[in-house]
């Protein structure tokens, strides 16, 4: 008996006041009169508590739509008729300020995120023995990618306001300026619907607009926060979950990436995750060759949660949403999407294509 593959039909998000959940939420009624129920898997907010026990077919932290995906693919090749994946998490206008950041101090108020960020880029550096200067030149030219992908996200909308003000480039930290880590601030609600091709066909979606969900891999450590530095900053288990995806969809993506074939939107909650991504996926061969790549690739769809933002759990949620569009409305029919969870512990890799791929 053939395993069903699953296919993303149906992808919608809002931000702030822009966009509109209704392709997705016709979707699932029509599905409904049908008589199919979906499965419903949600990425929670920052107000769930971070420390608390995930319940079941909910997902926390940055790696969760990634990880949702694995388990909406799971479900759909045991016979699921179909799966929703939705996130929602009002940063902006949901929380006082007083609040959001005392949710945001997962790892204690003793132990601030710049600090931990700080601290695992010292560990990555001295791993791979690159000095501070050669850090912050790669971080510069991270940026630098990001802000052309965020005026390609936007084209005609886009506006030199748009871009974060001279204050947010001053340095946070000896490593750190403000541009360089995620700014969540806000309002996100976003939503997806994957089924098998016999659902997709009685619904009537055209062909093209289906996105093939072809691997995710997935790996992560025992555990997260300080006393995990030493070997978050070794990214092994980021290899392992880029290695699982690239084996299981049987695609050399980097070929693919360097043909101008395949989208790609790497985490880029602060400089040292992209990093570790470009290299242990084999993008580049070394650090110092990581500014070079950067002036020939874009490595985010959306410019990075840096300026494209993101809302707390929801990056990669968001990433998804727009890489739907992008390969179903475009000239490429690849893409991978990467999550991290935490500090890093979490690593997670999606790679989706068009149905005739």
């Amino acid at each position: 008996m053939k395993i069903p593959s699953a296919f993303i039909i149906g992808a919608a998000k809002k931000q702030d006041n822009e966009g509109s959940l209704e392709q997705v939420l016709l979707l699932e009624f029509q599905l409904l009169q049908l008589g199919v129920v979906p499965k419903y898997l949600v990425i929670e907010p920052l107000k769930a508590d971070w420390h608390s026990p995930e319940k079941e077919n909910h997902f926390r932290s940055g790696c969760a739509p990634i990880e949702a995906l694995a388990k909406a693919k799971e479900l759909i090749e045991n016979g699921a008729s179909a799966v929703v994946i939705s996130g929602e998490d009002h940063i902006k206008t949901g929380y006082s300020r007083e609040e959001r950041l005392s949710k945001m101090a997962v790892y204690g108020q003793s132990y601030p995120l710049t600090q931990a960020y700080t601290d695992l880029a010292r560990a990555f550096s001295e791993h791979h023995a690159i000095t501070k200067q050669q850090f912050k030149k790669c971080s510069s030219a991270l940026f630098e990618n990001y802000k052309i992908s965020f005026c390609n996200a936007l084209s005609d909308r886009y506006s030199p306001d748009f871009l974060p003000d001279l204050r947010w480039h001053k340095p946070i930290t000896d490593l750190f300026r403000g541009i360089d880590c995620a700014n969540p601030m806000v309002d996100f609600s976003g939503r997806l619907l994957i089924t098998r091709e016999d659902i997709a066909e009685q619904l009537g979606v055209d062909k093209s607009q289906w996105l093939k969900v072809k691997a995710v891999g997935l790996s992560r450590l025992e555990g997260d926060g300080h006393e995990f530095l030493t070997d978050i900053a070794q990214y092994e288990h980021l290899h392992k979950a880029y290695q699982q995806a690239c084996n299981e969809a049987n695609i050399d993506f980097v070929h693919q990436f360097k043909a101008g074939n395949a989208l790609l939107e790497t985490y880029t909650c602060y400089p040292v995750v992209p990093m570790a991504f470009l290299l242990v996926s084999g993008l580049v061969d070394a650090l110092e060759d990581i500014p070079e790549f950067l002036a020939e690739h874009s490595i985010t769809i959306t410019g990075g949660m840096n300026l494209g933002k993101a809302a707390w759990n929801n990056p990669a949620l968001n990433a998804l949403v727009l890489m739907y569009h992008r390969l179903c409305g475009g000239q490429e029919k690849l893409g991978m999407i990467h999550g991290n969870g935490g500090l890093g512990y979490r690593q997670g890799v999606a790679i989706v294509a068009c149905a005739d791929v």
